[in-house]
């Protein structure tokens, strides 16, 4: 499939789910269809793998008929005895089992002939899948849709028509997509984007635009390269502690190579959010081994295995990457003040966490490694704790690079925000600035970066080099006599200079100009008194 027919596809999915939400919230609309999304990747991952494992066994097609059995419906009827044997072979191999009749090729024949029992085959599918298929991958994974919400109907009736219109439509939308593409965790992403949009400050839980999770995953990517060659080498963990729907973690991994990273791992306290993050990982080909999200709350570290007694056991990451929730409201209590991640810095005020995050993820990086995170403006400059955090960061030699970003990037918010990019062994005794604040080209509803933007960040970012009005080193000392404010627009200006105006020279031209003016006239006048008219006055009258 083109990268046209990819958007495409994108585009065909967003319109139907644009026709058929109706007055129904983008966010709840946006669970349904992305499940349906995700039930056809299961099935369809899971039937070419029966056909490899019954081989020669496995049911012709084309023999079939038209009656909405499926290949495997077939041979589980022909052959009882074996399907429990089946079944942990694929439970093996697979790491899953679908039963014949939850697979999307039977949901969505049940869905064109408007079948009574749809709503009740796919809610048994959902708790199977959930429960029977293979626990630790899919507990819990369709647990915030509700089949049996009355905003898909009042009746039984009701929501059974109307899934069996979605499905059937969505099915409409997929038909051209072969059985082995790997084409709709690219839609599944394009819709993820499509219904953020939608979603106004509701996207920040679980989205990050796509061009600035390229920049953060380029910067956290370059550091893995081999020094002689240029190619990336291999990061052995990558960890997004506040993960949302994994994109950015998948766009690192994109950048690596699948062979490039170890395991993937992310946590996310939204529960529908989390769900949404599995969904993409295994959408991705990401198998169950080498990812692990966790639903919980990073700030409480409820993670047992980041809380691990043991030094020797416990995880410490290559990369660090993560958009937080901005100036989110907690309570820190006493016990979190001789927590390992603060005890150091000191705690974040409750009216802003975003320090908290930082410390956080910063606790968990190797000692070579990067951190890349997105925060607002206001934690390179606010007083009283964070100032505190912000100078022992500082002094520590922890601040790498402080990158500030254009306004109204995000859908979830219109203010400028800024990357900061930490190190626990940074080698340069100063701090980059980069100040793109005016780099950026205007949408429809957002800014956005082009691709030359973002080139320009990351190259400057690798080469340190000064650019006037773009970015600087700036020594410790001269942040250490400015308090350790972090102001971009104190290093970095992105102001005009305004040209001098020379006021002897604009004089002698204003001069020359009157002289003209009364030489004009007075020529002007002679030819007046030739013709007998009163002459004009003149420029000093």
């Amino acid at each position: 499939m083109t990268e046209n027919n990819q958007k495409q596809l994108g585009k065909t999915l967003w319109a139907i789910a644009d026709q058929l939400r109706g007055a129904m919230n983008a966010d709840d609309f946006r669970d349904y269809m992305l499940a349906f999304l995700f039930l056809r990747y299961l099935s369809d991952n899971y039937e070419q793998a029966a056909k490899k494992e019954l081989g020669r066994d496995y049911p012709d097609p084309t023999t079939i008929g038209n009656g909405g059995r499926s290949p495997l419906s077939v041979w589980y009827a022909e052959n009882p005895d074996d399907v429990t044997a089946f079944e942990k072979q694929m439970r093996l191999k697979a790491h899953y089992v679908i039963r014949p009749e939850h697979l999307w090729a039977s949901i969505a024949h049940m869905a064109r002939t408007q079948n009574g029992d749809l709503l009740n085959t796919l809610q048994e599918g959902f708790k199977y899948i959930e429960n029977e298929s293979f626990q630790s991958t899919f507990s819990g994974l369709f647990s915030e849709i509700n089949l049996g919400s009355e905003k898909l109907g009042r009746t039984y009736a009701d929501r059974n028509a109307k899934l069996c219109t979605i499905i059937t439509k969505i099915a409409e939308g997929l038909a051209g997509l072969s059985p082995n593409s790997d084409k709709l965790g690219d839609a599944y992403e394009y819709l993820i984007g499509q219904f953020a949009a939608g979603s106004g400050k509701k996207a920040g839980e679980f989205y990050t635009p796509q061009r600035i999770s390229d920049i953060l995953s380029e910067i956290v990517t370059l550091d893995s390269q081999e020094p002689k060659t240029g190619k990336r080498n291999y990061l052995a963990s990558v960890m997004d502690f506040a993960c949302g729907s994994g994109s950015l973690l998948l766009n690192v991994r994109k950048r690596m190579g699948a062979r490039g990273i170890g395991k993937i791992y992310g946590q996310e306290k939204n529960i529908t959010t989390y769900n949404l993050a599995r969904m993409n990982m295994l959408l991705h080909e990401v198998k169950d081994s080498e990812f692990e999200i966790y639903h919980g709350d990073t700030l409480t570290n409820d993670w047992d295995m980041l809380r691990e007694t043991n030094p020797a056991k416990k995880p410490y990451f290559d990369a660090v990457v993560a958009n937080p929730p901005f100036s989110y409201r907690w309570d820190p209590n006493e016990a979190l003040g001789e927590d390992i991640r603060f005890k150091n810095y000191g705690l974040a005020p409750k009216s802003a966490a975003d320090f908290a995050f930082l410390l956080h993820g910063f606790h968990y990086l190797k000692e070579d490694g990067v951190m890349a995170i997105i925060l607002p403006h206001g934690v390179l400059f606010r007083g009283g704790a964070e100032a505190k955090i912000r100078q022992k960061l500082l002094e520590d030699g922890h601040i790498d690079t402080v990158i500030g970003l254009p306004a109204n990037l995000f859908y979830s918010t219109g203010i400028p925000v800024c990357i900061l990019v930490l190190k626990k062994c940074k080698k340069p005794d100063d701090v980059l600035f980069i100040n793109a604040a005016e780099d950026y080209e205007k949408g429809k509803r957002q800014n956005y970066l082009s691709e030359e933007q973002i080139a320009r960040i990351i190259t400057t970012y690798q080469s340190r080099e000064p650019q006037e009005r773009y970015s600087r080193r700036v020594s410790m000392d001269e942040i250490a006599a400015n308090d350790y404010n972090l102001n971009i627009a104190r290093y970095v200006s992105t102001a005009q200079q305004e040209e001098e105006i020379d006021l002897a020279k604009i004089h002698a031209e204003l001069v020359e100009i009157e002289e003209t003016i009364r030489e004009a006239t007075t020529r002007h006048n002679g030819f007046l008194t030739e013709l007998g008219l009163s002459p004009l006055p003149g420029p000093d009258q």
